[in-house]
């Protein structure tokens, strides 16, 4: 009788517990279908994109006209993806013991897809700088933020 006993009592909390999870995860007030949808949210609001780590490279190029070119033309294809949504995030980092110099997050789902982008930057080609990808998960609202970026951007660069 005390297996049978102990069974139900196991039962009743495993359904408690259900219903109060249940419960701890309630609808969003503020939830704006059209929106999420828009954006490619998950019911958390989130959604896949593909986190870069640009590092110093291994092509040293003593030739300093060659390597602002380049650089300007990392800068024009930030520039380029961004217009076309395809880059959310983009920024150096300040000098560290890793030779890490910068991040993109790219508005895309595969690394593949991540790696098509980045052959098009050429400071990448000409390995002047190396990427490490990795498939990261955050707030589907992050590409909404490069809007107000502009209308707090006093210089642009």
């Amino acid at each position: 009788m005390n297996r049978i006993y102990t069974r139900f009592l196991k039962a009743i909390a495993f359904i408690l517990l259900l219903a109060i999870q249940a419960k701890a995860q309630t609808a969003n007030p503020a939830y704006n279908k059209t929106l999420a949808d828009s954006l490619g949210a998950d019911e958390y609001g989130m959604k896949q994109y593909v986190l870069v780590i640009l590092k110093t490279g291994s092509n040293k190029i003593a030739d300093k006209q060659k390597v602002d070119s380049l650089f300007r033309g990392h800068m024009g294809n930030i520039n380029r993806l961004a217009t076309a949504g395809k880059l959310v995030v983009a920024g150096p980092m300040k000098k560290n013991d890793k030779a890490y110099r910068g991040i993109f997050i790219l508005n895309v789902k595969t690394i593949e897809e991540a790696n098509g982008l980045l052959d098009t930057d050429p400071a990448i080609k000409e390995k002047l700088l190396e990427a490490e990808t990795f498939i990261w998960y955050g707030s589907a609202a992050l590409p909404t933020y490069l809007p107000n970026h502009e209308k707090v951007e006093k210089i642009k660069i």
